[in-house]
């Protein structure tokens, strides 16, 4: 999908802004779930609100095509996510250097790693309100199937929560280092550090809450 694209240290898979933020995104929703989008009092913007008591049947995905890839190459991914005291779970799929597509499930109803051949579930927990989630998927899939990351093939965002952007990168920046857009200015946890972090031996997940440096 982007494999022709120029893609640059910082790359956008996806953005709540503009008149079709969802162009190259499926969406999947179920009867007990609603997907829209609604403004946020928070950080006063248009940002796409995905809730179900079904987590898994409620999602946003890219790309449209399920045999295609999105073809990103940059090893880092971010969210920037709402908390809404809710189960929430995002998942990526990863094309490794042995040619196999390994699978990424992130969530805040795990409590521990699980690894298998194919597929590693790591845990996180969310901080209230806003949140910067960076996954280092080269070390991720280093460390779970001692193979090296090739790109991205495929992103999946459940319920339950609040999605402001997804980009991709080449490293992890300072808060000061990114452009406004990619911050989450005018929260009222942006002059705040966040207390928790998530430890694990061979997951590499970093949370860092609205005005932490990345």
């Amino acid at each position: 999908m982007f494999q022709t694209k120029f893609q640059a240290p910082l790359f956008t898979a996806y953005y709540s802004v503009g008149s079709r933020p969802l162009d190259n995104w499926a969406v999947h929703q179920c009867k007990e779930g609603e997907m829209q989008q609604v403004l946020d009092e928070e950080i006063k913007s248009n940002v796409l609100q995905i809730q179900s008591p079904n987590v898994n049947a409620c999602y946003i995905t890219s790309p449209l095509n399920s045999k295609s890839s999105l073809g990103i190459r940059l090893p880092i991914m971010t969210l920037l996510v709402k908390n809404l005291g809710q189960f929430f779970t995002f998942e990526i799929t990863i094309l490794d250097s042995e040619n196999i597509r390994r699978r990424l499930r992130v969530s805040n109803y795990h409590t521990s790693k699980k690894l298998s051949t194919f597929m590693v579930t790591m845990p996180i927990c969310l901080n209230e309100d806003w949140n910067h989630l960076n996954v280092k998927m080269a070390e991720i899939t280093s460390k779970s199937f001692n193979t090296t990351y090739v790109e991205t093939v495929r992103v999946q965002v459940h319920a339950n929560c609040r999605l402001r952007r997804i980009y991709f990168s080449d490293q992890v920046y300072r808060d000061d280092e990114l452009p406004n857009d990619y911050r989450m200015l005018g929260t009222k946890d942006a002059r705040v550090k966040s207390k928790s972090t998530l430890k694990k031996k061979a997951v590499t997940v970093d949370k860092k809450s609205t005005g932490d440096r990345l």
